[in-house]
């Protein structure tokens, strides 16, 4: 890794911040990895479009602002809407599976999770941007399953560890059902690149 541009994006009260703000932890504390973090909301708090960017890296990070992600992570129609242009030709796009309908593009690897609904499932639907965080821990392998579980466990409130632990376990699982060895969607991908073979 050189430099690693992502950004994350929903609505206002999604823990969209929080997210971005966990794997930078993750990346700088946990990890050999320098991080920064910018956030942006829009005129409300709460029910409008945000998003944080990140740039990761192994070397001193000298700009802290994004021009083309090379990871996006989408978690509202609206923030799917305004950002998708911007991911880098040969991207990845992770997305809420209920609220996003990307349309594919050549070069762009995309996955989808019921990010929301797993949360709900849970009881909480409050830990869905940890449940995402889980999914796109285990689509990047930008670090390691264990060092980003310790950074939701040192940035959530006291007392909800065990909760958004469980959420982040459900949102790396859901990933290896879905696309992990085996998956019906790694066979396909699978049959694709012997086809171009």
């Amino acid at each position: 890794m050189s430099r690693t541009e992502i950004r994350i994006t929903g609505f206002g009260g999604q823990g969209v911040v929080l997210c971005g703000y966990i794997i930078g932890r993750a990346c700088a504390i946990n990890s050999d990895l320098h991080a920064t973090m910018v956030q942006s909301f829009g005129p409300e708090a709460r029910g409008s479009s945000c998003s944080a960017t990140l740039v990761v890296a192994d070397v001193e990070v000298l700009y802290p602002y994004i021009k083309k992600p090379n990871i996006l992570v989408v978690m509202s129609s609206e923030g799917y809407q305004r950002f998708s242009d911007e991911l880098d030709g040969e991207g990845t796009l992770i997305y809420e599976k209920d609220l996003v309908h990307p349309t594919a593009k050549p070069g762009q690897r995309s996955f989808g999770v019921r990010s929301t609904w797993i949360a709900e499932s849970m009881g909480k639907p409050i830990v869905q941007n940890i449940v995402m965080l889980g999914f796109f821990t285990a689509v990047t392998k930008i670090v390691t399953r264990e060092q980003m579980r310790e950074a939701v466990k040192a940035s959530v409130p006291a007392g909800t560890e065990e909760l958004n632990v469980k959420a982040f376990e459900a949102g790396w699982e859901a990933f290896e059902q879905e696309y992990g060895p085996g998956g019906p969607a790694r066979k396909e991908s699978a049959l694709k690149e012997a086809d171009k073979a």
